[in-house]
């Protein structure tokens, strides 16, 4: 399966997988689906259970935790990352602004590659701790 080289370098620039080789985040990226949004359109809904995440391709969208106005997010921003991994509620509701082209990442399989490769999951693995990890520290810095 051929994947586009924009996907590739916007998935290698995200934290998550920055530590993957360019084999393993083609193997990550051939999981994708790419996926035209329309404005307006609800692509992550907060309380709902999450069972995919999406990399943002072209356009742009709006974060709401609640009723705030969190982020906007664009070209290269992954979210719904942690619902790869848990499956757990949805922490914010993401709502497209503007036409976008997405790739989207279903659970399932996404935890069907981690199992068969070993080496991906530790790989991820570490990346979570050192996201956790800074959060921590920031937070310590913050109400320390």
């Amino acid at each position: 399966m051929r994947v586009p080289r924009e996907v590739l370098r916007m998935l290698a620039e995200r934290p998550l997988f920055s530590g993957l080789s360019q084999t393993e985040l083609r193997s990550v990226a051939c999981l994708g689906t790419s996926v035209t949004a329309t404005p307006g359109e609800v692509l992550t809904a907060e309380g709902a259970r999450g069972m995919e995440a999406f990399l943002i391709v072209s356009g742009n969208a709006r974060c709401l935790v609640g009723e705030i106005d969190a982020a906007t997010l664009g070209p290269g921003d992954l979210f719904g990352e942690m619902s790869l991994l848990d499956g757990a509620p949805r922490s914010a509701t993401v709502i497209a602004d503007s036409e976008m082209r997405v790739t989207v990442f279903d659970r399932s399989e996404f935890l069907r590659m981690i199992a068969a490769s070993p080496k991906i999951a530790t790989k991820l693995l570490v990346a979570m701790a050192t996201r956790i990890r800074t959060l921590d520290h920031e937070f310590a810095a913050t109400h320390g």
